[in-house]
């Protein structure tokens, strides 16, 4: 009987093993960014809607390192799975 590749194997896993390593790392980028220089979100989008508080920041650094985190993990767990 012939080998029937699944989903889970071959560059299906290759491919979500990269896209989720590309997101995380992209996340983290941002994460850094929003950390060191907070302003740039005004900069670039010309609003500030916390009005200087500086909450807003916080919140997408939150969201930038729970996206880095969930697809960190998830990249880890890709490649675990194609290494078995």
């Amino acid at each position: 009987m012939d080998h029937v590749i699944s989903w889970r194997e071959g560059p299906v896993r290759r491919t979500r093993l990269s896209v989720d390593a590309v997101i995380a790392f992209t996340n983290a980028v941002f994460l850094l960014l929003t950390l060191v220089l907070p302003d740039w979100i005004e900069a670039v989008f010309r609003v500030d809607p916390d009005a200087g508080s500086g909450e807003l920041e916080w919140l997408i650094a939150g969201g930038f390192a729970l996206g880095t985190c969930g697809f960190g993990l998830s990249a880890g767990r890709e490649w675990r799975l194609s290494r078995a």
